[in-house]
């Protein structure tokens, strides 16, 4: 059965991304991350992180309380 990722964050910062991403992996969410930026210049383009459909909305509550500790 196909899955649907949904990006659920977007950032410059290759770090935060990571975090966010062992973060869920703690939750047991698996994420992927898909880097769109130029690979000469880091300071070019998004690091997007992406989830299946179904962890969408716990996801996005975990980031946001993370966000506001």
């Amino acid at each position: 059965m196909e899955k649907n990722w949904i990006k659920i964050f977007s950032s410059t910062n290759p770090i935060k991304v990571e975090i966010i991403k062992q973060m869920l992996a703690e939750k047991n969410i698996v994420a992927v991350i898909l880097s769109k930026q130029d690979s000469s210049y880091n300071m070019f383009g998004t690091i997007d992180l992406y989830v299946t459909e179904n962890k969408q909305k716990i996801a996005l509550q975990l980031i946001h309380k993370q966000n506001n500790e």
